[in-house]
């Protein structure tokens, strides 16, 4: 997910979650909760999405090799609660108890990615059998409770060899990328319903390279720019590779904001729409269009044209994460660029209400990027899934033992509703993953905000699913009764 800039100030205690092997998580009674039914065809996919690092754990288990998150939450004050991924959801051992949740939601498919050094310790070479095989019984499980594997091949946990020989700003690690996609195809093509290479490959550029917030933590501004082009192959070669191995469906997982310019001042007008070609266009653009937009191309290393004919492979699905809108303001004297070479700065975004993560709660930002998506591509738009939409709220169980998040079910629904417009206006929006099944590792926040329909307890691994749960689940039965 794309992380806002800003994480607050103040000492915060660090939280170091344990694993208790005799916990079982068990929900309460949940209680029916209803809304008013949704506008939703019969075939429309509901599903769930989580992150390896997110929620795995057992990072120096099963033959796994280190990550750049490993090195980097090791970084003193690179993750706000000083924690890190180590044990996280534990789900590398409970995962058998985690698909029976998932099963309880009644979901279609259920988005996860692959730890590339679960599979390939050092990010090229040698295949790690029992890290593939944690995948192959994963799936295999999401296949006999009739829920659709959805796989993401990198979300954001490279692996630190080939970080140490220069990450994504070197074009190896995209060809590395290619093998590693072959390696996991040819083991699980036969299953997996739904592929996404690569994972918001914008805040692996912005936030890991150019800003430093993520992992692998460097800050090179606008010299960050190979990156962008690096992951884009990554994800072409990657189309390539799961198309040799029978691939039945593949798509992508874009992050996209829509850009509003904080007045109609030309000067913040040009702020947004640079941004706007920074943060979505340059990564829409190559993969639905085949082009970078203006004044971009010539920044890319390497053969661009035959690069891009890679990159715009076709796809059978449109992958993007939407979470919150972005307001811009020119830059000034007291108030610089973000980023060198991207004239604009972020301002903060004018809405009533806010998530625990102080993100803009505005569902009409979904229609907004869903309208330009149909205007600019038209038919060279497949159809849309919401690979990613939730939100930070913190509430835990109460004396109940129930965790009553009504704001995060207010959240939710409000933007499946945009959706709901959204189909209405023409547009083909075929399915929606909510972020996300468990509270986890939040990358730079730690363990402080938390995504999850399900509470997890991270000193005992409990499982309670929360109010946002059994709405889920309700609203999944209502959308079906009514087919």
């Amino acid at each position: 997910m794309y992380r806002w800039p800003a994480y607050g100030t103040g000492r915060v205690e660090p939280i170091r979650p344990s694993r208790s092997p005799t916990t079982e998580f068990g929900p309460p009674t949940l209680k029916r909760v209803t809304t008013e039914p949704l506008d939703l065809p019969a075939d429309f996919v509901f599903g769930t999405s989580t992150a390896s690092y997110q929620i795995e754990g057992a990072v120096s288990e099963g033959g796994r090799g280190r990550s750049v998150w490993d090195d980097f939450c090791e970084r003193p004050g690179a993750i706000r609660d000083g924690s890190s991924g180590a044990v996280a959801d534990d789900h590398y051992h409970r995962w058998a108890a985690d698909v029976d949740l998932m099963a309880g939601l009644g979901i279609d498919a259920y988005r996860f990615s692959i730890a590339w050094p679960r599979v390939q310790p050092d990010g090229a070479g040698a295949i790690n059998p029992e890290g593939l095989g944690f995948y192959d019984r994963l799936v295999d499980a999401l296949c006999a409770k009739g829920i659709k594997p959805a796989a993401t091949l990198f979300h954001w946990d490279l692996p630190s060899a080939l970080e140490a020989r220069g990450g994504w700003l070197d074009r190896e690690t995209a060809l590395r990328f290619g093998d590693y996609t072959t390696a996991v195809a040819e083991r699980l093509a036969d299953r997996v319903a739904i592929w996404f290479p690569v994972n918001e490959p914008q805040v692996v550029m912005d936030l890991g390279y150019a800003r430093g917030i993520h992992a692998p933590g460097r800050t090179l501004g606008a010299d960050a720019l190979p990156v962008a082009h690096h992951l884009l192959l990554g994800h072409g070669l990657a189309v390539e590779r799961l198309r040799a191995a029978g691939a039945r469906s593949v798509g992508s997982a874009c992050n996209l904001t829509p850009a509003h310019p904080t007045t109609g001042s030309d000067a913040d007008r040009a702020a947004a729409a640079a941004y706007a070609a920074f943060h979505n266009e340059l990564f829409v653009e190559p993969i639905l269009a085949g082009s970078y937009p203006e004044g971009y191309a010539e920044r890319m290393p390497g053969p661009v044209e035959e690069d891009l004919r890679v990159i715009h492979a076709p796809l059978d699905l449109f992958g993007m994460n939407y979470y919150f809108p972005t307001a811009l303001a020119a830059p000034d004297a007291g108030h610089p660029a973000e980023i060198d070479g991207i004239p604009a700065r972020l301002v903060p975004f004018a809405t009533p209400k806010r998530t625990d993560f102080d993100w803009p709660v505005y569902p009409q930002g979904l229609l907004e990027i869903l309208r330009w998506l149909r205007d600019r591509f038209g038919d060279g738009l497949p159809p849309v899934h919401i690979t990613e939409n939730g939100a930070a709220y913190a509430v835990g169980p109460g004396i109940d033992g129930l965790v009553h998040d009504q704001q995060r079910i207010d959240y939710l629904d409000a933007h499946l509703r945009a959706v709901v417009a959204a189909r209405a206006e023409g547009i083909d929006v075929a399915g929606y993953f909510l972020w996300s099944l468990l509270d986890n590792f939040e990358w730079a926040e730690g363990y402080l905000q938390r995504f999850g329909i399900v509470h997890v307890d991270y000193t005992t691994q409990a499982r309670t699913p929360k109010d946002s749960y059994a709405w889920y689940r309700d609203t999944i039965a209502q959308v079906r009764s009514r087919a």
